[in-house]
């Protein structure tokens, strides 16, 4: 038998069978619940369970703070209903029509961008296409059957090329790989669009775009695909790392400030060393959102990076006034299983 879920404060309400997650019920019905990792590692689908019992399995999840749990809060990517449920979740969305695939891509070719850094462009075949928004991220499927997430750090392109930033995690199943013996030619499938990380394009509200290491790579689709629109809103973009190798692309976004108006750059490092020579801003990135803007109220924020730094900035940035429903955010995690 299957459970009904209603979602609100919307009132919008789906089936779930026994042995899915809400989220995976969620999606197969067309509705977007806020989600990133679909492990529960990264607490992006947190959610308050007003009434009904879920199944949340014998783990302790990342995600989810003991005195989370206890308060009633969930992970959708998870939680299993076992029985009708009432959740709360108020960024709720339609799936658009861009259906999700399961494709292969070519290594066109690998750059490295820092130490740890690694730009894979991938080329689909001729006959196919990957509609997707900027900022949604693909899952690369891995033999074994485990599968690992990237943001698409492109905007979508004529020619179908996607490009991908993958951080060297030491020991990682799959970034070993990239930074060893992975070469160009070699074939990789992957599965998306997935994810509702992208750009609102029914408010005209000011954008603030944090970012925080490897978070950048959304951020970069989302503004190319905002210049290309020729969007006239205002871009603030904050990209935080811990040294200056870390900024790894720190001339496009400053090139994007000086050609458009419309678009600011603030890098911030937390621990430049001597020999990085650095005058601009230093400590933690979300902090310098809070200094330059004393009232958040009139803005929309779309946040990348650590789970750590995701909740700092959500916290932070609402008791500086932003509306908690405009607050986006996509959290990294990292697996060396």
């Amino acid at each position: 038998m299957s459970y009904q879920v209603t979602v609100q404060p919307s009132g919008r309400q789906f089936a779930a069978e026994p042995d899915e997650s809400l989220l995976d019920a969620a999606l197969r019905q067309g509705l977007t619940l806020p989600h990133g990792c679909r492990d529960g590692a990264c607490g992006a689908c947190k959610g308050q369970l007003l009434a009904g019992s879920v199944d949340m399995g014998r783990i302790e999840f990342q995600g989810l703070k003991p005195e989370e749990k206890a308060a009633g809060l969930i992970l959708y990517c998870c939680a299993k209903a076992t029985s009708d449920l009432i959740v709360e979740c108020k960024q709720l969305g339609v799936a658009g029509d861009f259906p999700v695939k399961t494709l292969p891509g070519r290594i066109e070719k690998f750059e490295r961008l820092a130490p740890d850094v690694i730009e894979i462009h991938l080329r689909l075949p001729a006959s196919e296409k990957l509609e997707f928004r900027a900022g949604q991220y693909i899952d690369i499927l891995l033999k074994d059957g485990k599968r690992r997430s990237f943001s698409l750090a492109n905007a979508p392109r004529a020619d179908g090329m996607l490009e991908l930033h993958i951080r060297h995690v030491p020991g990682g199943l799959f970034t070993e790989q990239v930074f060893t013996t992975m070469k160009a030619r070699d074939i990789l499938r992957f599965e998306g669009p997935h994810g509702g990380f992208y750009l609102r394009d029914d408010s005209r509200k000011p954008v603030i775009l944090l970012a925080g290491g490897t978070g950048f790579a959304p951020i970069k689709g989302i503004v190319e695909q905002a210049i290309g629109e020729g969007n006239t809103r205002e871009f603030h973009i904050y990209w935080g790392a811990r040294a200056r190798a870390d900024l790894y692309q720190d001339a496009l976004p400053a090139g994007w400030a000086a050609a458009h108006a419309n678009l600011h750059y603030t890098p911030v490092l937390a621990e430049p060393a001597a020999a990085d020579a650095w005058a601009g801003r230093t400590g933690f990135v979300h902090q310098a959102v809070l200094a330059d803007h004393a009232d958040l109220a009139g803005f929309q924020v779309y946040a990348c990076g650590s789970p750590g730094m995701i909740d700092a900035a959500k916290r932070d940035f609402i008791a500086q006034g932003l509306p908690e429903e405009e607050f986006f955010a996509d959290a990294f995690t990292f697996s060396a299983s």
